[in-house]
């Protein structure tokens, strides 16, 4: 009963074919390759976008911060919520890739940023000489608590940001399952609300190290191979990486993996819901959920063999994957009821 994250799946064997078959023979390297030309075409038609630029990486750390770092030059700020994975859990990378860049922090309830907040925020920012410059705005959907944007959300966000000269980037570690909660196509939740950037997340989705940076203003395109390109992550054997991506794609299968990793936390977050002394502390809107149990349920969950994050004081994180099964959802159930 693995529920600590996503990121511990194993990779489908449909993605494991696909590298085979890209294990054949010699080709061109970093990114000159068959593959790569086929994904590039692959995720314009997806998203509607024909002057997209797509850049691969093999880490969401990576994805984010050459980004972000398109937009923020070190002089400059980017406003995120409170608990963005670019501000808790990336070492200070967003800052140190684009040389010094600061982020600034917005409030939020269940990780969401909402134009009241963002307002709020912008308004303590100072234009003036001895201020950073707030430069971009970073959302997260799936965010950090399991909760997803609308369109419309994430509309009214970036046409605020952009009423203040911001870029949006869009963390899409999650993006797929963002996309399956809410039966949004993928140009609506990005390029049509207003995003930027999407950095496109494959690793928490079945992939086997696969990031993928989606530029929807090609100008920006040769900044950021120089930039990849400098931080060390031009990966030269390009075409195990976009052959991954292309299967992925391939019939629609990212979205019904995410399907069904948000139907199994949707089946966690009911029996959570009929447990006594059990309480849901975020709506469960993709494939995380974050619950409140008595010590004595984790007790009994940890003596069935039962693996996920406790956060203390009897908070717990629980993430379903692509294999994710009903029994496990059952069995998790079933060791914390007793």
């Amino acid at each position: 009963m693995f529920f600590a994250s996503d990121n511990g799946a194993p990779v489908p064997q449909p993605i494991m074919d696909a590298l085979a078959r890209a294990n054949q023979g010699q080709t061109l390297s970093y990114g000159a390759d068959a593959p790569m030309a086929r994904l590039r075409d692959q995720i314009r038609t997806l998203f509607d976008a024909p002057d997209a630029q797509v850049h691969l990486v093999t880490t969401g750390t990576a994805a984010n911060s050459l980004a972000l770092a398109l937009y923020t030059p070190p002089f400059g700020a980017t406003l995120c919520h409170r608990h963005a994975h670019i501000q808790e859990d990336e070492c200070g990378a967003p800052e140190f890739f684009s040389s010094g860049a600061k982020l600034l922090l917005v409030e939020g309830d269940h990780g969401k940023i909402t134009p009241e907040t963002l307002t709020d925020a912008l308004a303590r920012t100072d234009s003036s000489v001895h201020s950073v410059q707030a430069s971009s705005l970073s959302l997260t959907n799936v965010t950090e608590a399991g909760t997803t944007y609308s369109v419309a959300e994430l509309t009214a966000l970036c046409t605020l940001a952009k009423s203040h000269n911001l870029a949006t980037h869009l963390d899409g570690a999650r993006f797929a399952n963002a996309l399956a909660a809410t039966n949004a196509s993928p140009a609506d939740m990005t390029w049509r609300a207003g995003v930027d950037v999407l950095t496109l997340g494959g690793t928490k989705n079945g992939l086997l190290g696969a990031e993928a940076i989606v530029l929807f203003d090609p100008a920006k395109s040769r900044e950021l191979e120089l930039r990849r390109k400098r931080a060390g992550h031009l990966s030269s054997k390009m075409r195990y990486i976009a052959a991954q991506m292309e299967a992925w794609f391939d019939g629609g299968y990212w979205l019904d993996m995410a399907r069904h990793s948000n139907a199994m936390a949707a089946r966690l977050a009911t029996g959570l819901a009929t447990i006594d002394g059990a309480d849901l502390l975020h709506p469960v809107q993709a494939n995380i959920a974050f619950a409140k149990l008595p010590d004595a349920a984790h007790a009994r969950a940890k003596d069935a063999g039962a693996v996920y994050y406790n956060m203390g004081n009897g908070v717990c994180r629980l993430v379903t994957a692509w294999c994710t099964t009903e029994a496990e959802v059952d069995g998790l159930l079933a060791a914390f009821r007793g």
